[in-house]
């Protein structure tokens, strides 16, 4: 077993089918969390798959050969532990918080449920009713309706662009069978990671992973060819809105190539917090939206700098004019002041992370998943830090060099992509 310590509260050891057991050592907290991540997710899914990966996260907890769906909720909850698991497009992660002393119980419940799980017959035909009730919610979100069609702008038909809900038509078809050859291929040791953070036993906790984990197959890493990006404009009227829901973007460096720093400094430094040049002057000074953000969401595969923003249909072409200027003007110079706080919020917002530790838990496994080694805190914190202006307008240069991605949903007026494509020429 291969062992190595980031920072003086992390272990981190891999065992001989290639599982990866992080364990972060807080003395000060009398609880502990337990997670797995496994790297499978909605870009991992064929068309025919699509939304695959989360029934799964589903069903994970609907009976193991030991133990029925009643079991698993009781053993947990006799306990005092919090049970919860997630899907997003990379990784799919199970999660039970409880008791310190319960930490080798936790991590063997999450690979009963994990490595276990038997998908019966009855409880999948009852939990597609609960998930296509999720998928006609997540329908009726406008802005998540805009940014489906973003990733789709974004990406065309890569995996990527992908909903990680799926669709109406493979919800309703699965089969028991398809789940549990989904999980044989995609559920392997060199796509795990088993996580724990808390007042805990390093050497224990190593112990009982072993225990739990150290039989699964090796496997193959899950891999996935980076995208390429596309751009354009794209609409859905939604009946039952007033307000129009938009996101605009450009492609960034992924997490791999040392620029995408500078990719998320500048969309800290664009639309973060309320003296940010989006806050200040597209909606404190010209009112042009009720909600506006900014965010890099930067994978191994590629990266999206993100504009999203709620508006009336009125203000929509003006808000993305002033958008644009705001944009090229950055290009051409940068604040130091606004850069001074964009790295400041940048480093309170890591720190933060730091001290919840579900949050670590999960940025150690995408360290492990993307780099191979859960990088030090004073490593994350140094290359924001680097960041001088000069690579910020050079990031925005570059953004603006490649088309941008207009996704617009809710009330929609009539000839609003022939404008937005018209500004965009």
């Amino acid at each position: 077993m291969a062992r190595f310590s980031p920072d003086p509260d992390t272990s981190v050891t891999t065992l001989a089918n290639g599982v990866r057991v992080v364990a972060i050592d807080l003395p000060h907290l009398d609880s502990v969390c337990v997670s797995v991540f496994v790297r499978t997710g909605s870009r991992h899914e064929s068309r025919r798959l699509n939304g695959i990966s989360h029934v799964v996260e589903h069903m994970a907890f609907k009976g193991t050969h030991q133990r029925s769906c009643q079991r698993i909720n009781l053993d947990a909850e006799r306990l005092g532990a919090e049970v919860n698991a997630h899907t997003d497009k990379d990784h799919t992660a199970y999660h039970m918080r409880g008791l310190a002393e319960h930490a080798g119980v936790f991590i063997g419940m999450l690979g009963d449920i994990v490595l276990n799980s038997t998908f019966p017959e009855a409880e999948l035909e009852r939990e597609r009713q609960v998930i296509l009730h999720e998928y006609v919610e997540d329908e009726d979100d406008a802005m998540s309706t805009a940014y489906k069609l973003f990733d789709k702008l974004c990406f065309g038909s890569h995996p990527l662009a992908q909903p990680v809900i799926g669709t109406r038509r493979n919800i309703e078809r699965f089969t028991r069978d398809e789940l549990l050859g989904y999980v044989q291929r995609q559920y392997t040791g060199a796509n795990v990671v088993v996580a724990v953070a808390g007042r805990i036993d390093a050497d224990a906790v190593l112990r009982q992973a072993e225990a739990a984990f150290g039989h699964m197959p090796r496997g193959e890493e899950n891999t996935v060819a980076p995208p390429a990006y596309l751009g354009g404009v794209a609409s859905r009227r939604q009946p039952g809105f007033s307000q129009t829901h938009v996101v605009l973007g450009f492609p960034v460096p992924p997490l791999r190539d040392p620029a995408h720093h500078a990719g998320v400094v500048a969309a800290a430094l664009f639309g973060e917090g309320m003296s940010s040049p989006l806050l200040d002057e597209i909606r404190e000074r010209r009112g042009l939206v009720y909600y506006a953000a900014c965010s890099a969401d930067v994978s191994d595969l590629c990266g999206q700098f993100i504009v999203e923003a709620s508006t009336s249909p009125d203000k929509l072409d003006e808000f993305a004019t002033e958008v644009t200027r705001l944009l090229r003007q950055h290009a051409e110079q940068v604040d130091k002041v606004a850069l001074e706080r964009a790295r400041n919020q940048l480093a309170v917002r890591s720190l933060g992370a730091q001290e919840r530790p579900f949050r670590r838990l999960e940025e150690a496994a995408q360290d492990l998943f993307v780099h191979g080694r859960v990088r030090s805190r004073e490593e994350v914190l140094a290359r924001v830090r680097a960041v001088g202006a000069a690579r910020v307008r050079a990031a925005f240069e570059r953004m603006l060099a490649s088309p941008p991605s207009v996704a617009v949903a809710g009330r929609v007026r009539r000839g609003t992509e022939d404008r937005l494509r018209a500004l965009y020429a």
